[in-house]
């Protein structure tokens, strides 16, 4: 049974940091991707890394978020720094072997989310 499970969120203030976790189990996938969802707004994505090592991010996000990957833990992390008001969402993390990285319909499995709330 394939599992994923988000941890990290939390609330914290404009300019702090959070690191969120990204748990697998069941399976190996070639892309753990991390989105988010804000109240009314559609699931976008955030970023993304391949088993390698490679990552893609949303240009909002590039040089304040950081994604890494280890393997044998089988666990995803994303380092969020420099948090916006504006980066408040429900982060997901998903799995995928297919591109494109950035859109929600290519990944095959979900976790249930994390919070993440910046205040001003």
């Amino acid at each position: 049974q394939v599992q994923l499970v988000e941890s990290g969120g939390g609330l914290v203030a404009t300019g702090d940091s959070l690191r969120l976790s990204c748990a697998a189990s069941g399976r190996t996938f070639t892309y753990m991707g991390w989105f988010r969802q804000a109240p009314g707004k559609e699931r976008e994505s955030v970023g993304a890394i391949t088993l390698s090592g490679s990552t893609y991010y949303r240009d909002s996000v590039k040089g304040r978020f950081t994604i890494s990957r280890d393997n044998a833990k089988n666990t995803v992390y994303l380092q969020m720094n420099s948090l916006k008001p504006e980066d408040t969402a429900v982060y997901y993390c998903g799995g995928t072997d297919t591109w494109p990285w950035n859109q929600p319909y290519a990944y095959n499995d979900w976790g249930r989310g994390t919070q993440v709330t910046v205040s001003s």
